[in-house]
Parts: structure tokens; C-alpha cells; sequence
């Protein structure tokens, strides 16, 4: 199946100039969730319709999103720049990669049962309270290469340089809950196309609606 690349820019005409501390607030809880419902306009066509796209925020109302379909006209946005998302991917090929994630791991619970938890914040719930603000930095490094190697092995790439850009913790007020989000780049080794096309399609980690797991390649220098 086509995929389509589209960069999406809010309009930022005199006739929805109004509109853009809502659009795009500056306050990040805001701004998700305001970013979330804008998208989601662009690419829904029913009320039925199942979330078959990946996006994510790329600063000053710009939005990239990898979608099965074109985006819908909206006057909310510029006409939006497309092309065919399909990529031509040996073994071999270096690419480098941009990500922003919801990285998680499954734990037990003293129940037996499992959940998901932020691979961070699973390393951060050993240290003593006091020591974790400090520690943050660079357990936030090592858990996203971790993570990325391991999601290399399972969907045919092989690290060869990782950098972590950031960490942070997103609350979504509106659903009471909290994400930790990895922003990783770097570079990495093709091993196997046939495994690594479907991820970039389906995307990386979870809370893919809001705005995590669209990797963007391109060839490597």
C-alpha cells in the first residue's frame, strides 16, 4: 500500500489568525491535545474512521504526518505538501533518523499482572526520591539506546549512532495521565528491509494519536 508524506502548516491568514491560541498554545499539555483534535480534523473522513496515520509537531505550526490517504482540504491548514512515501531499502543502507517516542517496557505488578511503563521512569523508580531529578539525564540516555537497539533487532535496523535530544513528561489533562517522551536521532544500518518498512509504517512505542512514533529517515552522508 502507497503511503503519502505530508507537511502540514496552520494558516496563518488574518481570517483564522484568532484562532491560533488555540491552535497552537504555548502551554505543551494544551498544545497536545489542541494538536491531537487539529490533525485528526485533516485526516478523518467519517466517524468511523480508524487512526491509519502517524504525525508529529515540528515547532511553529508545521506538522509532518505519514498517512494511507491524502489529507483532507481544511482551511485551517495551507494546501498541504505531499509525495509518495515509498522508500527503497537494501541491506546495507544508512540512514539517519529522527523519533520522537513513547518508549515503554511491560512489568509485573505485585498482582502477577502486566502493564506497560515508560522505560525512564522504570529506571528512575529504583533511585531514592532525592536522587532522581539528578540522575534523570543520564538514565534518560542510556534507557533510549537501550530501547532503540532493541527495537532494531526486532524490525531490521542496527544502531550505529544514537543520540537522545530530550526527555520529558507529557500530562494529558484531559485523560489524567502522563507520558515520557524520547526524542531520539542518529544514524542506523538496513539489515533487513522487509522487517523495518512495515515499522515505519506502523510506527514506534505508543501513544502514536498523540503526536509519537513517525521516523523520519533520510540517506545518511
Amino acid at each position: 500500500m502507497t503511503r503519502y508524506l505530508s507537511r502540514l502548516t496552520l494558516n496563518s491568514a488574518a481570517s483564522a489568525k484568532a484562532l491560533m491560541p488555540l491552535l497552537n498554545p504555548h502551554d505543551a499539555s494544551q498544545a497536545a491535545d489542541a494538536h491531537h483534535r487539529l490533525i485528526w480534523s485533516a485526516m478523518s473522513d467519517s466517524q468511523a474512521r480508524k487512526r491509519d496515520f502517524l504525525w508529529r509537531h515540528d515547532g511553529h505550526g508545521r506538522f509532518m504526518v505519514l498517512s494511507a490517504r491524502l489529507p483532507n482540504a481544511s482551511d485551517l491548514f495551507l494546501p498541504p505538501e505531499t509525495k509518495a512515501f515509498e522508500p527503497n531499502l537494501r541491506a546495507g543502507d544508512r540512514l539517519a533518523y529522527l523519533l520522537r517516542v513513547n518508549a515503554t517496557k511491560s512489568i509485573r505488578t505485585g498482582n502477577g499482572r502486566g502493564r506497560r511503563v515508560d522505560v525512564v521512569m522504570a529506571r528512575l523508580h529504583d533511585l531514592p526520591v532525592g536522587d532522581r531529578a539528578t540522575a534523570r539525564p543520564d538514565l534518560a540516555k542510556q534507557a533510549g539506546k537501550d530501547w532503540i537497539e532493541a527495537q532494531g533487532e526486532s524490525h531490521g535496523f542496527r544502531p550505529l549512532e544514537t543520540l537522545v535530544d530530550g526527555y520529558s513528561v507529557l500530562d494529558l489533562d484531559r485523560r489524567r495521565a502522563s507520558l515520557g517522551i524520547l526524542d531520539l536521532s542518529g544514524v542506523f544500518e538496513v539489515t533487513d528491509p522487509t522487517a523495518l518498512l512495515p515499522a515505519l509504517a506502523n510506527g514506534f512505542g505508543r501513544a502514536k494519536a498523540w503526536g509519537n512514533g513517525l521516523m523520519l529517515i533520510r540517506r545518511a552522508r
